[in-house]
């Protein structure tokens, strides 16, 4: 969500969350977040988050592979983006939402959350350890899990895997 505010504001463009961590502009994925944690029953040791933002990667340099799904800030605005400017304004929002979670908990954050998401009211695929299945995603929960309405009606929670968003091909099912 930090991130996501921070390219909104300092660069004027529709940065939007794909479930879980994935930053995409246009469509095409701009950021990827990693995260590791350590912790025991009702405490973390500790929580280290990787954020790579793609800022001004010229599209040559993108690996030919990569090339139709990746993007550039730099891409969408024609023009150089402040570095500083962009990073200053990610560490403020992320002290800005960390605040906000200790003292009031994490329900505005989510709220943001859902307002940049791009895959709540998506058709998407969800392709879990033991199983895969499509449906809609409808919410996001109190814990972050994905809300996923199967074609059946019934919700599933989904706490981890792949979710692809992808429109759906000929009768509803997907390539």
């Amino acid at each position: 969500v930090a991130v996501v505010q921070a390219i909104r504001e300092v660069c004027g463009v529709e940065a939007q969350i794909k479930w879980p961590n994935d930053v995409l502009l246009e469509g095409k994925k701009l950021v990827g977040i990693l995260t590791e944690m350590s912790a025991e029953f009702g405490h973390i040791n500790y929580l280290v988050c990787g954020t790579g933002i793609n800022v001004c990667v010229p599209k040559e340099m993108v690996p030919e592979d990569l090339r139709a799904s990746a993007i550039s800030i730099a891409d969408v605005t024609g023009g150089k983006v402040d570095r500083v400017a962009l990073l200053a304004r990610v560490l403020d929002c992320m002290e800005l939402y960390y605040q906000e979670a200790c003292q009031n908990g994490f329900g505005a954050v989510f709220d943001q959350w859902r307002k940049y998401s791009i895959t709540l009211g998506k058709q998407v695929k969800v392709i879990a350890p033991d199983k895969t299945y499509v449906g809609t995603a409808v919410d996001i929960d109190s814990m972050g899990a994905l809300q996923v309405r199967k074609e059946d009606g019934t919700v599933e929670t989904v706490l981890a895997g792949d979710v692809s968003i992808r429109p759906a091909r000929g009768k509803g099912k997907y390539a």
